[in-house]
């Protein structure tokens, strides 16, 4: 193989691909794949030694780790091609792909590697690519969330706190005249009235194209519904 892509967690897989490739198919560049909000691996090359993460994002459970080894960071230092991320909303589509597409079942550390691909289209076209595909663990409650999560990383779920004015008509006309032919109403939560003039609502809404969210936000200010965008606020978006 030219390429070989494998999701890392603690490092003790990726460590034995690296020793059987390097006596076996010294040629093979061995791409290694972290979960973005776990990036343990990158650390510890970046420090010089294995290194505490103070916060991980726990989603991708079987690759999301604090700390990685130090056998498997002395073995893979100075012996991996490259070193990449792979946000979690990313991985969630390629669960998703997997599912949908190939009839096949993949926890998110299962489709880490997967999921990498999008990063390396040039490198890999005409290759021979292998790709560990490891994990079908997946919990199917766990569903909605992958959903969720994969439509946020694709900028088609968006957030908002909507003021509503306090009259008759005011959410037939958010419906009619503000929202696009395609967009969905996913979420809504209602505050009780908190002023004479205009009261605050939580709304979720789906588009079908990314393309059609800087229209829909121009169509809410034109109209004086627009409030405050909810994705990139971590703390409001909870």
């Amino acid at each position: 193989m030219d390429y070989l892509f494998v999701p890392v967690g603690g490092g003790g897989l990726i460590s034995g691909m690296v020793i059987v490739f390097s006596l076996l198919s010294p040629n093979t560049k061995i791409i290694a794949v972290e979960p973005e909000g776990a990036p343990s691996m990158q650390a510890a090359i970046a420090a010089g030694k294995p290194v505490q993460l103070k916060e991980i994002d726990k989603f991708i459970d079987g690759a999301a780790v604090q700390k990685v080894g130090m056998l498997p960071f002395a073995l893979c230092k100075n012996q991996l091609s490259d070193l990449i991320t792979v946000p979690e909303g990313q991985v969630c589509a390629a669960i998703l792909n997997l599912y949908n597409k190939d009839g096949i079942v993949a926890e998110p550390a299962g489709a880490l590697a997967v999921a990498a691909l999008e990063k390396y289209p040039d490198q890999i076209k005409g290759a021979k690519v292998g790709v560990l595909l490891c994990g079908g663990n997946n919990d199917i409650t766990r569903t909605p969330e992958i959903k969720e999560r994969a439509l946020l990383f694709a900028q088609l779920k968006h957030y908002f706190i909507i003021r509503f004015p306090q009259r008759a008509g005011a959410l037939k006309e958010f419906v009619n005249e503000i929202l696009g032919p395609n967009d969905d109403i996913t979420f809504f939560e209602f505050s009780k009235k908190s002023s004479k003039v205009n009261a605050p609502a939580v709304v979720g809404i789906e588009l079908k194209d990314a393309a059609d969210f800087e229209p829909l936000v121009m169509r809410m200010k034109s109209r004086n519904f627009y409030g405050e965008y909810l994705n990139d606020q971590p703390d409001l978006f909870e």
